[in-house]
């Protein structure tokens, strides 16, 4: 298991250097001409991005198991795992995710400040944080089938939403740490074994389903354990790496009271990191109700639920980069490197061009064969077809904004994010969608012409806020708070 960091801004016992591939420091990339710079930047980049991937993918898989197995237990079933799953995502696993984004600034800036031992009371805090916030969560989801009611939805398919989510309480504390040591690692650079604990955990999360499953024959309740079981076992892995590893030897000392004092800087960063995240993906949510109210509902509800999930696909190949300069950025403000933080987010918008330029032609000439994978209705890989184009621009709104995402996180820039996607979504993107959809009367399109408003909203709203960043003004603050710890 590979534990050496990718990226060294900060490593400690090194410079700012980046390791060579035989363990030698090779001389700073200030003193190399700007191609091979750029060529270094990207290739370090690409190998941090592409663990990332993975460990996302894995992650997404783990809930779609359970819910394809669910799947083929009825027709109500599968409606209630659905449903399920988007209530436990909306209302639980998005905002604890979002809260664990606090600790890309707070553990990255200190990494890169050579403030290691703040690494771990970061960690702690915020594992603080997440237990006492997953705690209301779970308040919550005990009450999943009287608020689905509530919110008009069938009553068969609410008992058995219900049923696969309440399983899942266990797996959101799970979860919730999870998120922590992941940022913990990553804004480290140690990425590999991220991959190694998201992916043996899904393997044996196939195996685990169809035991409880199709064997014992616990139905929805056991597709919905085998999450919490294999959530706990990831966690525990990464947690024994972490406590065991001689890799974080100054960075983790060890459990400490110390951590409370560090739980309201935590709470100032992770609240607006989860209203950042929940925003949007509330949004898409929204998306697929209002679809609901279309003419042909059953057509219109499962276009805009396709597209959503091809969009959510997409992005997780967008996320390796968007944590990969969320990172580098961290980094190099930390250790006071603006320049080197501004050219990572150079060389990050240039990988994501060809990026954008891949999914457009994936999606353009593969539309057909990847609708027929959601469903057999040759009128709905038509209705697909047609919406491919605004697909196509969609993407590469989001790749975009991903990673201008990714920025934000790394600078402590939250509460911009929350607002900007406040904003962009909802006083812009959902309001146009409607009149789209219902005034103007082009349905499934307007709603996604719409939120293709919304999108090129953010977009352009974090570049302009990434372009006239004071970024001397970030880099001073942060190493006089470097002063006051030394001190």
């Amino acid at each position: 298991m590979s534990s050496a960091p990718l990226l060294s801004a900060g490593a400690p016992g090194h410079g700012s250097g980046v390791i060579a591939a035989e363990g030698q420091e090779r001389p700073p990339r200030s003193s190399w001409p700007g191609r091979a710079v750029d060529t270094e930047e990207a290739w370090a980049q690409l190998r941090f991005a592409a663990p990332m991937i993975l460990t996302s993918i894995s992650y997404y898989g783990i809930p779609l198991v359970s819910v394809m197995f669910s799947g083929h237990l009825g027709d109500v079933q599968l409606a209630g795992a659905t449903l399920g799953n988007s209530w436990a995502t909306v209302t639980g696993y998005a905002f604890v995710t979002g809260l664990s984004g606090g600790l890309e600034t707070l553990c990255g800036q200190a990494y890169g400040a050579r403030q290691y031992r703040m690494l771990g009371l970061y960690l702690q805090s915020s594992l603080i944080m997440s237990a006492a916030v997953s705690v209301l969560i779970s308040v919550l989801w005990c009450f999943t089938e009287p608020l689905l009611l509530f919110l008009r939805q069938d009553p068969e398919v609410s008992r058995a939403a219900a049923e696969f989510v309440q399983p899942q309480v266990p797996g959101l504390f799970a979860f919730a740490f999870l998120q922590c040591l992941l940022r913990y690692l990553q804004m480290q650079s140690v990425v590999v074994p991220l991959v190694v604990c998201s992916a043996a955990p899904l393997a044996l999360h196939v195996a685990l389903v169809h035991l409880l499953v199709n064997v014992i024959g616990m139905g929805l309740a056991g597709a919905s354990a085998a999450i919490s079981a294999t959530f706990w076992v990831s966690c525990l892995m990464l947690l024994v790496y972490v406590l065991r590893s001689e890799v974080f030897g100054e960075t983790w000392k060890g459990f400490s009271t110390e951590a409370f004092r560090y739980v309201l800087p935590s709470v100032k960063l992770a609240a607006p990191s989860a209203v950042m995240v929940c925003l949007e993906i509330w949004a898409f949510e929204l998306l697929v109700l209002v679809a609901g109210l279309l003419p042909n509902s059953a057509v219109s509800t499962s276009l805009i639920a396709m597209c959503s999930s091809t969009e959510a696909i997409a992005f997780m190949i967008t996320y390796g980069f968007s944590a990969a300069v969320s990172t580098r950025v961290s980094n190099e403000i930390g250790a006071g490197n603006v320049d080197k933080a501004k050219h990572a987010v150079s060389v990050t918008m240039k990988l994501s061009v060809p990026l954008s330029i891949s999914f457009a032609l994936l999606l353009a000439f593969g539309h057909d064969l990847w609708a027929s994978l959601f469903s057999g209705s040759s009128r709905i890989v038509s209705e697909f077809a047609a919406i491919t184009p605004l697909m196509i621009i969609s993407m590469m709104l989001d790749s975009t904004q991903g990673v201008l995402s990714g920025v934000s996180r790394g600078c402590g820039w939250q509460h911009l994010g929350a607002m900007t996607n406040l904003v962009a979504y909802y006083f812009v993107g959902l309001p146009l969608a409607i009149l789209f959809a219902f005034k103007l009367k082009f349905y499934t399109k307007g709603l996604w012409a719409g939120l293709i408003c919304g999108l090129a909203c953010q977009a352009a709203s974090l570049l302009v806020i990434t372009v006239r960043t004071k970024w001397t003004k970030i880099a001073e603050a942060t190493q006089e708070e470097k002063a006051n710890y030394v001190a």
